[in-house]
């Protein structure tokens, strides 16, 4: 599969469209998405954004929950949801109309336009794509147990050069409730996972994660 940004994601979907074009795959937009929040946070328009506190701007039509922690940088888009004790550590870009649900936690993410993370997911060092869904409970892993480099199970492998790598989902993927989504696991544009999976390595678009050794086209 082709494990490309160009592959991926409808680049119109995102605010970090001008630097995700930057790169080949989207792993190696981990390492600048801080910087970039930061950049593209001082672009925003005070009418539409309102700088809550240093390095943090929250549309003016996002909802964000009192219980809410909103760590710096971020940016929090228009329509989106935050709710309560969502806990975004920082360096997040959340897009247009995307849920932020109760006790889930960001870190170093973007988050295209419409993605939902409604219900108790953890999402680290990872790309969503447009309209991309995250089942209740379900989570990224960003660290190898051994702590090694990450390496995206491909064909060929794909070193990522990178110690923490969660998820990268393409636009309109499922990702069934209390799955593990392993470091570097890549899942194509509307690919499905099967509740409680544990994933790794790369599924292909369209294709449903039933377990390792059951991974079949869509039949819609």
């Amino acid at each position: 599969m082709d494990c490309t940004i160009a592959q991926l994601f409808d680049l119109e979907h995102t605010l970090a469209a001008d630097y995700l074009r930057q790169f080949s795959y989207p792993w190696q937009a981990l390492e600048g998405i801080s910087e970039m929040i930061c950049t593209l946070g001082e672009t925003l328009s005070p009418e539409e954004y309102h700088q809550v506190s240093p390095q943090v701007w929250v549309h003016r039509t996002a909802t964000v929950a009192p219980t809410a922690y909103l760590g710096a940088p971020c940016i929090i888009g228009p329509g989106s949801e935050v709710r309560h004790c969502a806990f975004i550590r920082g360096s997040a870009l959340v897009g247009a109309g995307c849920v932020v649900g109760n006790s889930v936690e960001l870190k170093n993410v973007i988050l295209f336009d419409q993605v939902q993370t409604p219900h108790y997911n953890y999402v680290g060092d990872s790309i969503l794509g447009y309209k991309s869904h995250m089942g209740a409970g379900s989570i990224t892993s960003n660290v190898k147990s051994d702590k090694t480099p990450v390496v995206v199970k491909a064909d060929p492998a794909l070193p990522t050069g990178r110690k923490k790598v969660g998820a990268m989902l393409g636009d309109f993927v499922e990702v069934g409730c209390n799955s593990v989504l392993n470091p570097g696991t890549v899942l194509g544009r509307h690919a499905s996972v099967y509740p409680t999976s544990c994933v790794r390595g790369v599924v292909p678009e369209g294709h449903i994660y039933k377990d390792a050794y059951h991974i079949v086209p869509r039949q819609d």
